[in-house]
């Protein structure tokens, strides 16, 4: 147990924390003013005049993601993963499973990109009918999350309401069922994609009211709602894409409905994971969102440096929100320099960038050990873990999603401003 001298020093450490952060929320209120403001669509070009080097990382990136996701196609849906194993003959990748949640995300990225590289990643097939075979299976299911994600692509990239998926999503949201905080901002997104289609209105401030109820303290958020879902010993952490995906949610509100609490939200939640950034641009995955403060760093997932984080914080610019760029290229300087451990993540021949980087550990011990002593012990750190638990273990397999994501976050500028210049159109209509 901490000594009443350390315990003192984190409880005064946290205060200054929340002092910040509370000074930092009504600082972005009370000067929030974005109207009439005009950005670059071109995500690429503007990241080429804030650093060079990054944007050329990312065009290496982006050849790999077309190159790749060929590779994880079933022929009807994209697989959950793409896994390196050790044969006889040597090393080879296997591919594992199909995932709802996946082809969604990818059909939203490939959605940006040339005719013939879709063609090329579907097995000469379109988005409209892997759209279609993924809305069969999402009416059937009962997975919340493929079913919020499924609606999203279908009415983003086809212009299709898909009625069945939209209302499961409603039933679920008005029912008070428990959802992630993920899938919440997830149908957040869907309905606001949709918001021309039809009537989502009622989706759209469920929707926004579960992601608030997910703030426990700090502007972070919660990984359940409600947070008693999780567990009294986890209740209090969030993790990385708990926090990425209400960024990206709240300020596509923001852009459709001038919603300027939501865009506070987003903006407050974007400074902290940034303040919190790794000083060699890791994006930390759990935090203690009671006091906005991290929890457990590791694994680090290259999805996170190269696409998630860079979708968000650009769709928070875009949207209004203050500007992260240099976090963005910080987090994508440790894909090709992490101090962590010298092998490489990026493997182009392969058609790869490999998972994450995480502890050598038995069945996620820290992350589990480090929920628990921070339930009880707010600021509670694992002594010498680094030592004990190093971070030298490369997860050798390559999801569909990460490229997917990464097409989107760098290909889909001028999405968030569709959903702006939407709203301004319909406040000139007589």
């Amino acid at each position: 147990m901490p000594s009443p001298l350390v315990k003192a020093s984190m409880s005064n450490e946290i205060a200054k924390s929340q002092s910040q952060i509370r000074a930092a929320f009504e600082a972005a209120t009370a000067s929030r003013s974005d109207e009439g403001r005009q950005l670059p669509r071109d995500r690429l070009a503007v990241l080429a005049t804030v650093s060079p080097s990054s944007r050329a990382l990312v065009d290496r990136l982006l050849a790999i993601a077309e190159r790749g996701l060929p590779r994880m196609y079933d022929g009807a849906l994209f697989a959950h993963t793409l896994r390196a194993i050790e044969t006889r003959d040597g090393w080879t990748e296997r591919l594992e499973g199909v995932n709802l949640r996946y082809t969604a995300m990818t059909a939203l990225g490939l959605a940006n990109t040339e005719t013939e590289t879709q063609r090329q990643a579907l097995d000469g097939g379109t988005i409209g009918e892997l759209l279609k075979r993924a809305a069969a299976r999402s009416e059937q299911s009962s997975d919340i999350g493929a079913i919020a994600l499924t609606a999203w692509a279908i009415a983003e990239v086809t212009g299709v309401y898909a009625a069945p998926l939209y209302t499961a999503l409603s039933k679920h949201l008005a029912s008070g069922s428990t959802v992630s905080t993920v899938e919440c901002a997830w149908c957040l997104s869907a309905a606001l994609a949709a918001r021309e289609l039809a009537d989502t209105s009622v989706l759209i401030d469920a929707a926004r009211a579960g992601l608030f109820s997910a703030r426990l303290g700090s502007p972070l958020f919660g990984h359940m709602i409600p947070a008693s879902a999780s567990g009294r010993l986890r209740s209090h952490i969030g993790c990385f894409a708990d926090q990425v995906y209400p960024i990206q949610a709240l300020s596509r509100l923001h852009a459709s409905l001038g919603d300027v609490e939501a865009l506070t939200a987003a903006e407050v939640c974007a400074e902290r994971i940034c303040a919190l950034q790794g000083k060699n641009g890791q994006w930390w995955w759990h935090y203690d969102v009671r006091h906005g403060t991290v929890a457990e760093g590791y694994p680090v997932y290259s999805v996170h440096q190269h696409a998630m984080a860079p979708m968000a914080l650009l769709e928070l610019r875009e949207a209004g929100g203050r500007d992260f760029s240099s976090c963005i290229v910080e987090g994508l300087c440790w894909l090709e320099n992490h101090p962590e451990m010298p092998d490489t993540l990026i493997v182009p021949d392969k058609g790869v960038v490999w998972r994450k980087i995480a502890r050598r550990e038995p069945n996620k011990f820290v992350r589990k050990a480090v929920a628990a002593g921070t339930a009880i012990w707010a600021g509670f750190r694992m002594p010498a873990i680094d030592a004990l638990f190093p971070p030298l273990r490369i997860d050798r397999e390559c999801r569909p999603y990460e490229f997917g994501l990464m097409l989107y976050a760098w290909l889909s500028g001028g999405t968030v401003a569709k959903l702006a210049n939407k709203r301004k159109a319909n406040s000139t209509r007589p």
